[in-house]
Order: structure tokens, then sequence, then C-alpha cells
């Protein structure tokens, strides 16, 4: 499951999904929660619900953003979408990880109803949308089993603390959202699970998008959130090592191979040690 580029598309809108399933995504999030009218939560679901026993060949993976548990419909969407087909689900709004243990026992209730292999349905998580959740990212250690990837979210967060803005005027985040971005970003290094960074909201700003996606990768974040068939591949190129740096972190493992006594190796000139080798490694395996 590759967690580069993870496309947005409104639950009820079947035009959408039709697009957004050749775009080149490497998962489509059909989104029953903040895309979809309140008149039209029911009508989604089933939508969902009926696209998942679509079983055509896909290079994609399936995800559903199901409803808080503030709502009331989290257990009625996850009873309409938990079936085979369903690969992932992303959590909105978590306080923590008591609530994926709460979600996890459902998905082992509604995967055996289904017939499928428990562990199927994996989950990542928005981590940081409520104040609680901002004081709880190191529940996240140790990982649930389901657990795959987390992400943070500003515009719940800047709500739920009554903020009236969250940018700089020139557009940077503020100080309480930089917090949130960083702190997601290490509490997934220290649950070994995926960093996806937020959405991008100006969609038709490709230059910027770029630019934003290279910092989120030079800083460890190894995905992001489209909102946008068009931002796709920006972003899987952004978040794709290039042959250059396959090249150099594949003669940086030849040389630690070739010397696996040594911990520290000079290479073109340059001395590498373990950390360097670590990163090689993941170049390699992200590639």
């Amino acid at each position: 499951m590759r967690l580069r580029s993870l496309l947005f598309v409104p639950g009820d809108s079947e035009k959408k999904f039709a697009k957004a399933s050749g775009i080149g995504a490497d998962i489509l999030i059909l989104d029953l929660e903040d895309s979809v009218a309140p008149s039209m939560k029911e009508a989604a679901r089933a939508q969902v619900a009926a696209l998942l026993d679509d079983r055509s060949e896909r290079d994609w993976s399936f995800f559903v953003r199901v409803n808080p548990f503030d709502t009331g419909m989290t257990f009625d969407d996850l009873a309409a979408v938990v079936k085979p087909g369903l690969d992932g689900l992303l959590i909105p709004k978590a306080n923590g990880a008591a609530d994926i243990e709460r979600i996890g026992y459902e998905l082992d209730r509604l995967e055996a109803k289904a017939g499928m292999e428990q562990g199927t349905v994996k989950i990542a998580v928005v981590a940081t949308e409520t104040p609680l959740a901002m004081f709880n990212l190191g529940s996240y250690t140790p990982p649930h089993p389901r657990l795959v990837a987390l992400t943070w979210g500003a515009e719940d967060l800047a709500a739920a603390i009554g903020a009236t803005g969250n940018k700089e005027e020139d557009g940077h985040w503020t100080d309480p959202y930089r917090l949130a971005r960083s702190l997601c970003l290490y509490a997934s290094a220290a649950a070994g699970v995926a960093p996806v960074d937020t959405l991008y909201a100006d969609f038709r700003n490709a230059d910027g998008l770029e630019a934003d996606c290279r910092r989120a990768r030079r800083d460890g974040f190894t995905g992001r959130i489209a909102i946008h068939p068009d931002q796709v591949a920006i972003i899987n190129r952004c978040f794709s090592p290039s042959d250059e740096e396959i090249a150099e972190a594949q003669k940086i493992v030849d040389a630690f191979a070739a010397s696996p006594d040594a911990g520290t190796l000079g290479i073109d000139g340059k001395m590498y040690d373990i950390p360097h080798l670590k990163a090689a490694r993941r170049t390699l395996a992200s590639a």
C-alpha cells in the first residue's frame, strides 16, 4: 500500500469518483464527512457501499472517511462500508489511540461478519483536529496493528480553539498549527507509521503546492492529502525520489554492504555514517 497521494472524493458524487479513479492517486478517500451535506449522508453511505461492490481491477487503495464519534453516525458508516473491497478508513477528529481501539473492535466484528480476513481494513488517523488530541499524540505508540498513517488538520482545530485564522499574511501557518504539524510528524515516527501532510487548499496554485510538498518531504513527510485531481501528479512527483537520489542511496547501501563492520565510510570525498545508511534505505524503499 503506497501512501504518497491520498485524494478526497465526495461520497455522494459518482461523477467525481469516476474521474478520480483514473487520475493516478495511490489512495482514494471516499468521504462521508465534511464534503457531504447532512441531508445527503445516507445517500452517500449507500453510494459508497455500492461502489465497493464493483470488484474491477484497480491500481489504488479504497479508503473511506467516516463521520466522527460525536455525530452518532460512525458505527452506521462502518456497518455499511466494511465489506470486501475496502482497504482502509480515515478517522477524523480522533482524540487519541483509545478511539482507534474502539474502531478496531468494531472492525474485528464486521470483518468476521463479512467473511474478511481479520486486519484487512487499515486505519489512518487525522490526529490533530481537537484540543485533546494534541495532548494524546504519544498514545499512538505502540501502534494499533491496523494503523498505517497519521495526518494532521488545521481547520477543525482552529474552529475548536476559537481562532480567527491559522495563516500568517505570507501564507505560512501560525505557531499553533506549526506545532500540530511538527507533533504529527514526531508521533508518526515514534509509532513507525507514515506521516502524511495536510491538504494544500489553493488547488489552482501548482507552483505553491510543489514548493510546499518539497518542504514537507525535506522535513520527513512521505505523502500528502489532495483535494483536487490536478494536485495528484505534483504530489506523486514530489514524494518520489529522483533518479539521482536513488543512485546516491544505492551507492551508500552498497558501500556499507561491502564493509559490514564499518560505522563510518568515506564515499566520493564525503563522510557517511549509520544515520545516512538508514536514510538511504528509506529512499530505496520509497522508490
